[in-house]
């Protein structure tokens, strides 16, 4: 590495565009969920089709094209992968203002998973490059940091936009300032001098071989999936609960979403990147064991938010939980980093993100959608609460499998 990409204030400033791409990424991403009622409404979907919507037809792709993505990028060249992705998911996300029918809105959100499947392995894999080991569960934790960002702004600015102009609006604005990002990040971010250089294969063999035969991997991702099922499913209808069994407009459910994100999730990101680096330095199962005690003493509180009938009540209820369920991203993703050798880094995070997302993602939204409609007969507008609090229940399940994976850790780990 040449002394410029080596200083801390360039690895400051790779870290913050990486930072602003997830921040785009998850703003794309959930955009769909602020939105669902006005989409519901004019295109006539049910709550299962909206759940289809914000799961598999985004997850299907992005989870199984990640690998091979990852791969191009491990022997290639990981800004340009990244780039690229980013210029495709923005441009189907401004396509999905275009949609006019649930098929149509379907094939674009599968175009936005293609494009999104290029953009975290890589990244994971560039932070783990240009930060030393002792410094990367902050790393990662920061550049998590663009979940709860993107997020908060896509039920923002979405929920915005769609109550003073329209939903279409939303969609074309986000995507294509997408777009206009791309070029400024390949302009900015070089690409990170590693240990085997571009161009040398690393068969894929190879790095499944490693994580399969490693319980700690299998714990992980199966503890982050269940993580992950809740979240995203949650994430996607809590818009949706608070309009139906809270009584808020459009701009009011973004406001509370956004600031729940916003104060939540940054707090609980950060967090878990500091007790990461500081717990996992001393023993490398806190690495799973601080994520698995977050979500047990989370998920209770979640509960009591869900069924609550006040608003302020909620929200207060619903800021502890909300931190303690992003705790996980730093130090998992950290352990996932070291489960390798460093050249295969960003076909690990894609192996890891494949099983998380297509259970989580894939599965989270759509299920809650699903047992919102079948519950609608006995309890009506209230369907959708139960529902809710019924998949609260993954979090106990992923704090189990992430309790599983800290004694695993410690023989499991590849010191780099």
């Amino acid at each position: 590495m040449t002394d410029r990409t080596s200083s801390p204030a360039y690895r400051g400033v790779v870290l913050a565009m990486l930072l602003l791409v997830y921040t785009f990424n998850f703003l794309d991403r959930q955009i769909l969920g602020i939105l669902a009622g006005p989409i519901k409404a004019e295109l006539g979907l049910t709550d299962t089709q909206l759940g289809a919507l914000g799961g598999i037809a985004f997850a299907l792709l992005y989870s199984t094209l990640a690998i091979p993505l990852a791969l191009l990028a491990d022997r290639t060249s990981r800004t340009w992968v990244i780039t690229v992705s980013l210029a495709i998911w923005s441009g189907f996300t401004a396509l999905c203002g275009m949609a006019g029918s649930f098929m149509q809105m379907f094939l674009f959100r599968i175009g936005v998973g293609v494009g999104e499947a290029g953009g975290v392995a890589p990244s994971y894999a560039v932070i783990s490059d240009y930060f030393p080991a002792h410094q990367r569960a902050r790393a990662l934790s920061i550049y998590s940091l663009g979940i709860p960002l993107g997020s908060a702004g896509g039920v923002l600015l979405g929920g915005y936009i769609a109550q003073t102009v329209e939903w279409r609006t939303a969609f074309i604005a986000v995507g294509l300032l997408g777009i206009l990002i791309a070029p400024i990040f390949r302009l900015v971010v070089r690409e990170p001098a590693r240990p085997v250089q571009a161009g040398d294969a690393v068969p894929v063999s190879a790095v499944f071989g490693i994580l399969a035969a490693k319980r700690s991997f299998w714990m992980l991702a199966l503890g982050a999936a269940c993580s992950s099922m809740c979240g995203y499913g949650v994430a996607f209808w809590l818009p949706s609960l608070l309009m139906r069994s809270f009584g808020l407009d459009l701009l009011g459910a973004g406001q509370f979403l956004g600031g729940l994100l916003l104060i939540g999730g940054v707090a609980g990101v950060l967090l878990g990147g500091f007790l990461g680096d500081a717990m996992g330095g001393r023993d490398k199962a806190w690495f799973a064991w601080v994520p698995a005690i977050s979500y047990v003493i989370g998920m209770p509180l979640f509960v009591v938010g869900v069924l609550s009938s006040s608003v302020t009540f909620a929200f207060a209820l619903f800021l502890i939980p909300q931190a303690l369920v992003y705790v996980w991203l730093g130090p998992v993703l950290t352990a996932v980093q070291h489960l390798v050798p460093p050249q295969m880094r960003a076909s690990a995070s894609a192996t890891f993100l494949l099983i998380n997302n297509l259970v989580g993602l894939g599965l989270g939204s759509w299920s809650v959608g699903a047992l919102s409609d079948a519950l609608t007969p006995t309890y009506g507008v209230e369907a959708l609460r139960y529902a809710i609090v019924a998949a609260l229940g993954f979090y106990l399940l992923a704090g189990l499998f992430m309790a599983l994976a800290g004694r695993a850790l410690r023989k499991d780990w590849v010191a780099a």
